[in-house]
C-alpha cells in the first residue's frame, strides 16, 4: 500500500509563512509529478503547485511569487513553502502524486488526507 501524509498546517496571521510537507511511503518504485491542491469551504479543489521528477514547477496565478515547491526524491517528500499568506489562502491543502508501485508497470494517483491552513488575525 502507498500513503501520502501531509503536515505543517495551522493558524497563521496574514503576511506570515508556513511550510507544508508531504511524505509518501509504502511499496514505491518511483514517483512522477507531485502536486499540491487546496479546497476552501464552498469551493472546488484547485491545483496550487506542481513539480516534476526533474524539478520543473508550475503555480496557480494566485500564488505565483509567494509560494514555492520543491521535492526530496531520496525521501519521497514534497514541500510547499507559503509566504506572504493572505486570508484567501485559507483552505485544506492536499498532496497528490502519481506513483508506480514495485512490480507494477503503471502509475496510480494517490491523495493525502489534507492539512488545514487558516490565515487570520
Amino acid at each position: 500500500q502507498v500513503q501520502l501524509v501531509e503536515s505543517g498546517g495551522g493558524l497563521v496571521q496574514p503576511g506570515g509563512s508556513l511550510r507544508l510537507s508531504c511524505a509518501a511511503s509504502g511499496n514505491i518504485f518511483s514517483i512522477n509529478a507531485m502536486n499540491w491542491y487546496r479546497q476552501a469551504p464552498g469551493n472546488q479543489r484547485e491545483l496550487v503547485a506542481s513539480i516534476t521528477t526533474g524539478g520543473s514547477t508550475n503555480f496557480a496565478d494566485s500564488v505565483k511569487g509567494r509560494f514555492t515547491i520543491c521535492r526530496d526524491n531520496a525521501k519521497n517528500t514534497v514541500y510547499l513553502q507559503m509566504n506572504t499568506l493572505k486570508p484567501e489562502d485559507t483552505a485544506v491543502y492536499y498532496c497528490n502524486a502519481r506513483i508506480v508501485q514495485m512490480g507494477v508497470d503503471y502509475a496510480t494517483r494517490y491523495w493525502g488526507k489534507g492539512t488545514l491552513v487558516t490565515v487570520s488575525s
